[in-house]
């Protein structure tokens, strides 16, 4: 990615609410490339969008969070990878990273932590919310 291009993200979760807020605080720094509301939906738009990164959800419909990061890894996708979820679960965390994400975010933390946890996952660095 070159240095005067902002990076394309894409947010999938089936929750309205979370997605506009999510929009409104990364939309700052990058280009909200399309939203998804649930798994399907998810990897039809990131094969069409090609982002550099997804925020997505565990939990959604169709097909979850964990299902759409292995099919996306399974079939080659090099976006990033950013959960958010309302799930503070060492499990869930670790199952996310094991599954090639590059960051974990907590939504109770989603004002302080989700701008760092793009930033980090663009730097190709991992993170999780505390």
């Amino acid at each position: 990615m070159s240095p005067a291009r902002r990076a394309r993200l894409l947010l999938a979760d089936d929750h309205a609410a979370a997605l506009a807020q999510a929009a409104r605080v990364l939309g700052e720094h990058w280009d909200i490339a399309g939203t998804a509301a649930n798994g399907v939906e998810l990897l039809a738009a990131a094969e069409q969008l090609d982002p550099d990164v997804i925020i997505l959800d565990i939990a959604m419909p169709l097909m979850d969070g964990f299902e759409a990061a292995r099919t996306l890894r399974r079939t080659g996708s090099r976006s990033r990878l950013v959960f958010l979820t309302v799930w503070d679960d060492q499990d869930y965390r670790a199952e996310s990273l094991r599954l090639g994400a590059d960051a974990y975010v907590v939504k109770s933390r989603l004002a302080s932590d989700l701008v760092p946890a793009v930033r980090a996952a663009l730097a190709r660095q991992r993170t999780a919310s505390s």
